[in-house]
């Protein structure tokens, strides 16, 4: 799916209301994490607005943010610059945190974001939050090394590079505290990503990258917005070969908070590839809802088959128990597989579950009566009277469910 508006974002704006920001006390945010931004008032100001926008995506990073400004704002005396932290509805006081910091510093923005999941979204969004000339995007895990930003600024505006990649895979780059797992599986995620995308960087795969606003919008309307490696998806979707700079930095260990790396990430970051090699031809969101209709297929045929066999049931109660199951069993594969990023969970899954249910009810009914109509009507085999039934319903199952149950909040 193509992305090229912020959608439905729940805010954006410079700080956020001062009564969320002063319902935070001192115990819970101390003076001393924000201390620095006292001293920023009077170069707060951004005359004909900031030449950088640093885009930080986050969840659930209380404790690192005060230190990113603190650290941003170091480095970039001088600058024109804003910070726009966007944050996925974190539960751990992060919101106040940046609200705090933004009735210190203007420069210090939040974009908060409910019901939706994804650090390529959430940059993308923030992105397009800000007027910025040059944008970069670094993580709020305090992994990646700022430092660089000035010089990564100073390049771009020398007008030879789009892009500039901080490297973990070039001369003088590295990683630092990872185990053999997480390096090899750094490594095959790098090869497949170079290999079916034909990206020729060293490390396709980084999260600290600053470019130019005319690439960013070039490629924009192109992003797929899947998964968290939003730096493979730009130069994937960009209609031209940007010229990319790379340069060496340590990624550091992770000093608070925890990594967001799951087994999501590595099928979201599938079906990125995924959407990068096939999505032209076909929406890659419907190959994989095919493929969990094929399981469903299997799974009521099973059932038929055990229903008439064992149970000893006639063919429509069988045909609509087999039905039945294997709704409920698509329903709870495409929530995990096809619309991982929209992943419904708690009441919203039971809600979720009760309107694919209703929206899957006509394609039922049509899969009933058709399977009916050429199983008796026909005298045709009970197996290709049950396929018959599942084409029927299979195109509305798609089709409604994608804009109903599974709509982008």
């Amino acid at each position: 799916m193509n992305i090229g508006t912020t959608g439905t974002s729940i805010a954006s704006a410079t700080g956020v209301p001062a009564g969320a920001a002063g319902a935070v006390s001192k115990s819970e945010v101390s003076q001393s994490e924000v201390s620095q931004s006292s001293t920023a008032t009077s170069s707060a100001a951004i005359t004909g607005g900031p030449t950088l926008a640093v885009v930080v995506p986050c969840l659930n990073e209380r404790d690192n943010v005060a230190t990113v400004v603190e650290r941003v704002r170091a480095l970039l005396e001088g600058e024109a610059w804003e910070i726009i932290f966007v944050d996925d509805d974190s539960a751990d006081g992060t919101r106040e945190m940046i609200g705090r910091l933004a009735d210190a510093d203007a420069r210090v923005r939040l974009l908060h974001r409910i019901g939706r999941r994804g650090l390529s979204s959430a940059c993308i969004e923030g992105a397009q939050a800000s007027t910025a000339h040059y944008i970069a995007v670094m993580d709020a895990d305090l992994q990646h090394d700022e430092s660089l930003l000035p010089k990564m600024l100073a390049t771009l505006k020398a007008g030879e590079y789009d892009m500039i990649i901080g490297s973990r895979y070039v001369e003088g780059g590295g990683v630092e505290g990872w185990d053999e797992k997480r390096a090899g599986g750094s490594r095959i995620a790098t090869r497949l990503g170079q290999a079916i995308l034909r990206v020729d960087v060293a490390d396709p795969m980084s999260g600290f990258f600053m470019l130019r606003r005319d690439a960013f919008e070039g490629a924009v309307r192109r992003l797929s917005g899947m998964g968290f490696k939003i730096l493979i998806d730009i130069l994937a979707s960009s209609p031209r070969k940007l010229r990319v700079l790379e340069m060496p930095y340590h990624f550091r260990p992770r000093q608070f908070g925890e990594s967001k790396l799951d087994a999501q990430v590595v099928w979201e970051y599938l079906m990125l590839l995924a959407d990068k090699a096939i999505g032209h031809i076909v929406p890659v969101r419907f190959v994989l809802f095919s493929l969990v209709g094929g399981i469903g297929v299997f799974a009521t045929l099973f059932v038929a088959w055990l229903c008439l066999h064992v149970l000893h049931t006639s063919f429509d109660l069988a045909q609509t128990i087999a039905t039945g199951i294997a709704m409920v069993g698509n329903f709870a594969l495409n929530n995990v597989l096809t619309y991982s990023d929209r992943r419904l969970k708690g009441w919203r899954f039971l809600r979720g579950l009760i309107s694919f249910v209703l929206v899957c009810s006509l394609g039922a009914a049509g899969n009933v009566g058709v399977a009916h109509f050429i199983f008796h009507e026909t005298s045709s085999s009970w197996w290709l009277a049950s396929l018959a039934g599942i084409a029927v319903g299979s195109v509305w199952n798609y089709a409604v469910s994608s804009v109903v149950t599974w709509k982008r909040s």
